[in-house]
Order: structure tokens, then sequence, then C-alpha cells
């Protein structure tokens, strides 16, 4: 349809030059040709961003796969409920205690990583730092079932850390290895994390 549209557009101009009528059409289409681009962006951008989420989920059920090389069913059912406990009973000391039996337990499945980095959003200081260096170096392939994945969400909390603990420097560092490694990481509504930086 765009080619269609600037052949017209171009053949039109040709055709202008001969006559001065069609000049102003020719300027008409233009108009028209911008205003349809104009309105046409967001429901581009919605339609990628869509796809960026699509493709990120189809990741991360792949990734989730991958445990059922590892563990038995019985296993995975151990580990999602031990999973869950937190995820019901965020920041409670059963919560808690549950993500560290899993990680204690469980040290190669992908709930493990989220596990991680759940104890680095609830904790604060260094054990945050702890927390959230260890997903990232040993759990960033794994990811939550909505497309979030560990490495770059790790990155993303860790650059803020260290944004409001002063050191401007490595959260400078984590937020361009976030951007490089990680060009389509998305939060949990969706929405890019490279979109969601504070500069």
């Amino acid at each position: 349809m765009k080619r269609i549209i600037i052949a017209t557009v171009l053949a039109t101009s040709v055709i202008a030059h001969a006559d001065p009528k069609l000049e102003k059409r020719v300027a008409d289409l233009e108009k028209e040709v911008a205003e349809l681009k104009a309105a046409l962006a967001p429901v581009m951008e919605r339609a990628k961003a869509e796809q960026i989420v699509a493709q990120q989920r189809n990741e991360a059920r792949t990734r989730m796969r991958m445990d059922s090389e590892i563990y038995s069913r019985d296993e995975l059912k151990e580990i999602e409920s031990l999973y869950q406990v937190a995820n019901k009973q965020w920041r409670t000391d059963e919560g808690k205690d549950s993500l560290k039996e899993l990680i204690e337990k469980y040290d190669k499945a992908n709930r493990t990583g989220c596990a991680l980095l759940y104890l680095g959003q609830m904790s604060k200081g260094e054990e945050r730092e702890d927390y959230l260096k260890q997903a990232i170096e040993d759990f960033s392939d794994c990811f939550y079932g909505n497309g979030v994945q560990v490495g770059a969400y790790a990155r993303y909390y860790l650059a803020y850390h260290y944004r409001e603990s002063g050191e401007k420097k490595k959260a400078a560092g984590l937020f361009k290895e976030l951007g490089e490694l990680y060009p389509n990481a998305i939060n949990h509504k969706g929405k890019l994390l490279s979109t969601l930086i504070e500069k």
C-alpha cells in the first residue's frame, strides 16, 4: 500500500509540472499520506509491542520446558508450590522462607531465578544487591510466565539500587547493558524496560 501511494505521488508530481492544477492535488495527496502515517503510528506501535510480548512469552515457555529435562514431575510440583507461597504472601517471613528453600533445593530451576529476583525486590541494602547479582550471574536466562526475563529485570532493579545508593557509574553501566543485551525486555505490564528508565 505504501509503495502504491508513493508511486502515485511520484507519478502525479511529474504530471503536475505540466499542469498547475495537478500541483495542488499532489500537495493534497502528500498531506493525506502524512495524516495517514500519523494516524497509523499508534496502531503500528501497539502491534509491535504485542509482537514483542508474544516473543518474550514464547521464550519463557521454552525456558520453563527445560526444567522437565532436569526435574521429575513431583519436583516440578514442589518447585511451583514453594514459589506460589511467596507469590501469594508477598513480603511475609513465610514467603521469604519458601523462596529460600526453593533456591537451596532446586538450584537449576527456572523458578529459582524468579525467586532470587523476588528476594532482591523484598530486601534492602547489601542483601538486595547480593540477591540481584546472583540472579544476574546464575539465572539471567530464566523467565516469569508472562515473558519478563530475570536477567533483564534484575539488572533494571540493581541499576536503580545503585542509583539510589549514589553509585551512578554502576547504575549507568547496568542501564547500558540492559539496552544492549535485552532490547526487547518487558516488565510485568508488558512495557519495554528501556522506555521506563528515568533519565
